[in-house]
């Protein structure tokens, strides 16, 4: 299948049907009274992410889409249907943008992500709807509302957690067929892949992510060489790039450290984003150092002159000697990217398992003037003390 990740297309949204003017006119019935219906809205184009897609080849064929429109009222109070609504099923990736004024209406970014492209027109009314105490028998009516029409740019850029990126036969079609699934094709003559390919990275049963392999970058991308920069968009949303280098060129006079650094300064012509993002130096080739010592004399040697500081990783993409380590560092940066944020705990619902401090009561402030102490005095004579009964509850 052709891959496709540029397009332009048109989408034109249903018109509006109209309202109707219309009157009840039976035997028997003297007041019949308005009964013209509203129109039905006209149909949507909608924009659905769909992860089962890779590419845009579905609309290099079909430019033109458009939506039904809405019927007309009718008589009887019959209101008009709507039109039925267009879903364009897109990959998840897909950059949407006003070919006109280059802005950007939306980014599909998760599977079954649904966006309004061109919305319907909507219905008219009918003479029914401006029927009132004191308007008996309306004859307006109002015609539908057009649909938006639009012309839309498609760019697909492929989301991927890992980008691998080199020369032409630096190898990178052999290792994401190593660590992956995926099987582009591989041959022993430079660009060889001449279109992004995904392949995903089984480390568990559920722990996984996407590498892209992009076309070969020479120098002079900038100005044409090669297939230019037309592929290094999909390098944009990934999380980290291996930048392999063929450490064993079988031509003695093509430099690695030269390759290496025509690359990064052909990212920085393209974008500064991209250059800036977290990059591996990945030395492939390295079985044919069959000798322990002489590889490790070439790879220091190739680390010393790029002065670089970032990792480092040794390994043969054809024997899959050293690519574990690889795909383990790379799942635990990405995993560690990926990772939610951690919330803080709201502090209604922590548990305190220390004991409350004791709260201070404040002694109450003296009054003013104070009650004289009321003094007991002793029963007269003539009057007998009284004794509670102790069998009364009350005075237990």
């Amino acid at each position: 299948m052709k891959f496709v990740d540029e397009v332009t297309i048109d989408v034109a949204a249903g018109n509006g049907g109209a309202g109707c003017a219309s009157f009840r006119r039976e035997k028997f019935i003297p007041f019949g009274g308005p009964d013209g219906g509203n129109g039905g809205r006209g149909g949507h184009v909608y924009a659905l992410g769909d992860r089962n897609l890779n590419t845009l080849v579905d609309f290099r064929y079909t430019r033109r889409h458009e939506a039904r429109n809405g019927e007309a009222g009718r008589g009887s109070d019959q209101f008009g249907a709507a039109g039925e609504d267009v879903v364009l099923r897109m990959p998840v990736g897909t950059i949407i943008r006003d070919a006109e004024t280059e802005e950007i209406i939306a980014e599909l970014l998760e599977h079954g992500e649904k966006i309004v492209l061109a919305k319907g027109g909507d219905g008219g009314f009918g003479n029914l709807h401006f029927k009132s105490s004191t308007n008996r028998a309306p004859r307006q009516k109002t015609p539908g509302w057009p649909g938006e029409i639009k012309a839309l740019k498609l760019e697909l850029r492929v989301l991927a957690d890992v980008g691998l990126l080199g020369m032409p036969n630096a190898g990178k079609s052999t290792l994401i067929t190593a660590i992956s699934n995926a099987r582009p094709k591989i041959a022993d003559y430079p660009f060889t892949t001449l279109h992004p390919n995904l392949g995903v990275v089984r480390v568990g049963p559920s722990q996984s992510f996407v590498v892209a392999d992009v076309p070969g970058l020479i120098e002079g991308a900038s100005e044409g060489a090669g297939l230019g920069h037309l592929f290094l968009r999909h390098l944009q949303r990934t999380r980290v790039l291996l930048h392999l280098v063929d450490a064993v060129p079988f031509d003695e006079n093509v430099d690695p450290v030269a390759e290496v650094r025509a690359i990064a300064r052909e990212l920085k012509k393209y974008d500064r984003a991209l250059y800036e993002k977290p990059r591996w130096l990945v030395l492939n080739k390295l079985d044919m150092l069959p000798d322990p010592v002489e590889r490790k004399a070439r790879v220091k040697d190739i680390v010393r002159r790029l002065r670089w500081k970032g990792p480092v990783f040794e390994l043969s993409a054809l024997t899959r000697e050293g690519c574990d380590p690889l795909v383990h560092a790379l799942y635990d940066h990405v995993s560690k990217l990926n990772a939610p944020p951690i919330e803080a705990p709201d502090v209604r619902f922590i548990e305190e398992s220390a004991e409350p401090a004791p709260v201070e009561v404040a002694a109450p402030a003296p009054r003013r003037r104070a009650k004289a102490a009321l003094k007991p005095t002793a029963p007269k004579d003539d009057e007998a003390a009284y004794v509670p009964d102790s069998d009364d509850p009350r005075f237990r």
